[in-house]
């Protein structure tokens, strides 16, 4: 019980209890606002967000029937649809010197999460493991095997319903980008962002007719391994696959 209740503490403020030395005041380098692009991986386009593709835009309604769904078709999503959701939960709306303004927020406008798709059935995709590159609205193709998705499967303990998802959405912090601003304080910032993110996902697949359920419960060794990431400086936090319903 001591250990449970010693991790509530990450969750508390601690401005108030001693100064806070992040890498910004000790003069070190701001870190890039995203994760370059590997020149030796290709580039897809994505088409722009069409707002024509929104069966219910009523708001109220999105909110009052947004629920976690478990039970997917099969069936795959366009990338259109895929476009939207991306835009949805990490798009760019302004480019700064130091920070980016996004669709969701994101403490000290630090944005951390890097996104991650393992695409089982996408239009114009093939299966594999892609990151979006959420300043020039492209995606990058990482990996192309399609077992990458029963390795998504595995990864999360084996939940089987995610299997007929079409695309698993994967959150993977670069840790320092808000280290870097915050310090010490960084990782309770970086967990609400993750919670803002998740939910513009879950009201824009609800939005768009398609499903989701968020799932924290996952083999981090596994899942990191699957994204391709360090698992120190980057690492997964949160996922939620996608489908239709």
């Amino acid at each position: 019980m001591d250990e449970v209740i010693s991790r509530r503490e990450f969750m508390k403020s601690g401005f108030s209890k001693g100064p806070v030395t992040p890498g910004r005041r000790r003069g070190l380098p701001q870190p890039p606002l995203e994760k370059p692009h590997n020149p030796d991986f290709a580039l897809v386009d994505l088409p722009e967000p069409n707002s024509n593709l929104v069966k219910n835009e009523d708001i109220f309604s999105c909110i009052a029937s947004r629920t976690s769904r478990r039970q997917f078709t099969g069936e795959g999503i366009s990338l259109s649809e895929l476009s939207v959701v991306l835009w949805a939960t990490q798009g760019v709306k302004k480019v700064l010197p130091r920070a980016t303004f996004r669709s969701v927020p994101s403490a000290g406008a630090c944005h951390p999460y890097e996104t991650y798709l393992v695409v089982r059935n996408v239009e114009g995709l093939d299966p594999g493991l892609y990151r979006y590159l959420a300043i020039s609205h492209k995606l990058e193709v990482i990996e192309a095997p399609a077992s990458l998705g029963d390795e998504a499967v595995r990864a999360t303990g084996n939940q089987t319903w995610t299997k007929e998802a079409a695309v698993f959405f994967i959150w993977a912090v670069e840790a320092y980008r808000s280290e870097w601003r915050y310090g010490k304080e960084a990782a309770k910032f970086m967990l609400l962002d993750a919670g803002h993110i998740c939910q513009n996902l879950y009201l824009a697949v609800e939005a768009l007719g398609l499903g989701t359920c968020a799932i924290g419960a996952y083999d981090q060794d596994a899942m990191d391994s699957l994204i391709r990431v360090d698992g120190e400086n980057e690492y997964a936090v949160y996922c939620a696959p996608v489908g239709r319903i």
